[in-house]
């Protein structure tokens, strides 16, 4: 038997389609004007259809020896290692504040309120990481700006809270200890928001350029965001100058643009499919019980 589509919910689909149409589109032109000839899209501007294909911006951004391999490594460490430190600060921090059992925990929530709203500046903060000797290595990448939010923070608190207590009650008489209670039950059944938080802070990682400006000389660590920075300021200042490189070939400017967009959104894109299962869930029932 076939089941009967309601019209509401036709009407829903229709809506929620158009606005996935909407969404898409802005990077389907970012991805057809990448390879567009740069005198198509002088002549005629964007077009969904160019009148003429060319990759020659992905031929000045991929080379044998570009950079750009390089600093992809360092992006995806960036991303992996301090999504990771920063999804384990954040569950063991919301833990013990979820513990109705822990004293105090309404003052440490204060605590970690006041850091989201109130800071010590630039100034001190950069005196502070070239002290400790983050300065033009990987390290001054990952901690001098540990991506941790409280508002994160709180997802998975109220997440833990809403978890059964007795489930807690029952490991603790049977002899479990606190960390077992924390990585054994309470991290698996966790998964939704964690994979939540994970999407915030990778999706944070991978933007991240502010460090590499402040904290980084050495060319050869720079993540993938400051160097598509680098190339993108170089390619301005050759169109300001006449818009030829040194063979005489015009440089593909809005086209080197749009290239560097679709490599930076690129990876990340096919990370959300694989966390969407849970990213609904974890966002719901996190914020729900306070």
């Amino acid at each position: 038997m076939k089941k009967k589509i309601n019209p509401t919910q036709m009407i829903l689909y229709l809506i929620v389609a158009a606005f996935a149409l909407c969404c898409l589109l802005p990077m389907v032109l970012v991805f057809v004007v990448s390879i567009t000839e740069e005198k198509a899209l002088t002549k005629n501007g964007y077009s969904f259809i160019p009148e003429a294909f060319s990759i020659e911006p992905y031929k000045r951004l991929i080379y044998e020896g570009s950079p750009i391999f390089r600093s992809y490594g360092i992006t995806f460490f960036t991303v992996i290692v301090g999504t990771t430190i920063a999804v384990l600060i954040t569950f063991l921090a919301a833990y013990p504040l979820a513990n109705q059992k822990v004293k105090y925990r309404n003052g440490l929530a204060l605590y970690f309120f006041i850091t989201s709203i109130f800071n010590a500046g630039l100034v001190p903060w950069y005196l502070i990481s070239k002290k400790l000797g983050l300065y033009n290595n990987l390290w001054a990448l990952l901690i001098p700006s540990m991506i941790f939010t409280p508002f994160n923070m709180f997802l998975v608190r109220n997440y833990i809270k809403s978890l059964p207590v007795s489930l807690m009650e029952c490991a603790r008489i049977d002899g479990a200890g606190e960390v077992r209670i924390l990585f054994q039950i309470c991290m698996p059944l966790c998964k939704p928001v964690l994979a939540t938080i994970v999407l915030f802070y990778g999706i944070a990682y991978w933007n991240s350029w502010f460090n590499a400006i402040m904290l980084v000389d050495n060319s050869k660590l720079y993540p993938l965001q400051m160097l598509l920075i680098k190339v993108e300021s170089d390619i301005r200042m050759i169109a300001s100058v006449g818009g030829a490189s040194a063979g005489g070939s015009i440089v593909p400017t809005e086209g080197m643009k749009m290239a560097t967009a679709v490599m930076t959104i690129g990876p990340i894109i096919f990370l959300y499919p694989f966390l969407q299962k849970y990213f609904v869930k974890g966002i719901i029932m996190g914020a729900v019980k306070g």
